[in-house]
């Protein structure tokens, strides 16, 4: 009768290739990238926040990817945008796709204007008789959206008549304003410099897009004649852009219109290639990391998982070589830890 307590028909782990998880001790964790690896060794958010960082980490030594950054969500009032700026400075970043409310943040912040916390308590109503915009626990000013009006007035002052704007467009003239007007960082002034393109695909769906319309008021008043806007010059600029390489990583946070607009690419040359006739070639993203709380059985662009976007063409397949992340955190705490990390490897090891 075989010894029911035999060991040796059960496998060990490592005869099966599986990799041992080690416990976390912050002792031994004296950077943030130890600690960010350490995390990578053991379970749950912690992992896949180590896993994030060596997705970015290979994205960023691919000197021959195009990498592109998508961002949702309220990270510019959070204070998040010199997260940007670094990757734009770095040379992490060859374009950007965001929101328009983001953005608009942003250009407040760029050219250095404050934003405030909220103070519990306060009430809702009496914010909007005060010209305070709430943003869950931070305060934008109507002031500084008055004064982001002037900016954008100011920046199209420049631009013949006869021009079709695009988001792209509009974002690289204000970046060109601040880098003349504000000594403060910011991301469209980082994003010229580098020359980085930032697209903002749901334009008329941010401050900067009311601001765009009420110029476009003011001008016919004074009977010149208005800016046209066309959103497709930003699809087949960023197509283009993409054609010119093999292979490409994206960096999201959050979800929304930013990363599904980003993601739709390869589909679209695809598209072109079998509807069309055209000669684009395949292209799809190799690597891709994204911060989100938002998990995908919502079944929202924010919760889309990459197995999800290999089926749409979007993604190479993990079994081609694919490299995914996905981390399930508020970005506020993720995206710094990640950042961070990845450049004390890039500097400890160029």
């Amino acid at each position: 009768m075989p010894d029911p307590r035999d060991e040796s028909k059960y496998g060990t782990g490592h005869d099966d290739g599986l990799k041992p998880l080690t416990p976390l001790d912050p002792s031994k964790t004296t950077s943030v990238d130890a600690l960010v690896r350490a995390m990578g060794e053991t379970a749950f958010g912690g992992r896949r926040l180590g896993e994030a960082a060596d997705v970015l980490e290979e994205m960023v030594r691919d000197r021959d990817c195009f990498r592109v950054v998508t961002v949702a969500g309220a990270m510019t009032v959070a204070k998040q945008g010199l997260l940007l700026c670094e990757m734009i400075e770095r040379g992490w970043v060859q374009a950007i796709v965001a929101t328009g409310a983001l953005m608009t943040h942003g250009l407040s912040e760029g050219a250095g204007l404050l934003h405030f916390q909220h103070r519990v308590g306060m009430d809702d109503e009496d914010l909007y008789k005060r010209g305070y915009n709430r943003v869950y626990d931070t305060i934008e000013l109507e002031k500084n959206l008055d004064d982001v009006e002037l900016i954008l007035q100011r920046a199209l002052s420049e631009v013949r008549e006869e021009t079709t704007l695009s988001s792209r467009m509009i974002c690289e003239l204000l970046g060109r304003y601040l880098q003349k007007h504000s000594p403060a960082r910011g991301i469209l002034k980082s994003a010229v410099e580098h020359d980085v393109p930032v697209f903002v695909p749901a334009f008329t769906d941010s401050e900067l897009g009311l601001d765009m319309s009420i110029h476009n008021h003011l001008r016919a008043e004074k009977g010149e004649s208005t800016f046209r806007f066309d959103p497709f010059l930003d699809l087949d600029d960023f197509a283009n852009r993409v054609r010119q390489h093999d292979r490409m990583g994206i960096f999201t946070i959050g979800g929304g219109v930013p990363r599904n607009w980003a993601q739709q690419v390869g589909p679209y040359l695809e598209i072109l290639r079998s509807r069309l006739g055209s000669s684009d070639p395949v292209r799809r993203y190799r690597y891709a990391v994204r911060i989100c709380p938002e998990p995908d059985h919502w079944g929202g662009l924010s919760g889309c998982n990459y197995s999800e976007g290999v089926s749409w063409g979007k993604f190479v397949p993990e079994s081609e070589g694919g490299r995914f992340a996905e981390v399930f955190a508020d970005a506020t705490i993720a995206w710094p830890m990640i950042v961070r990390a990845v450049i004390e490897r890039l500097e400890a090891n160029p």
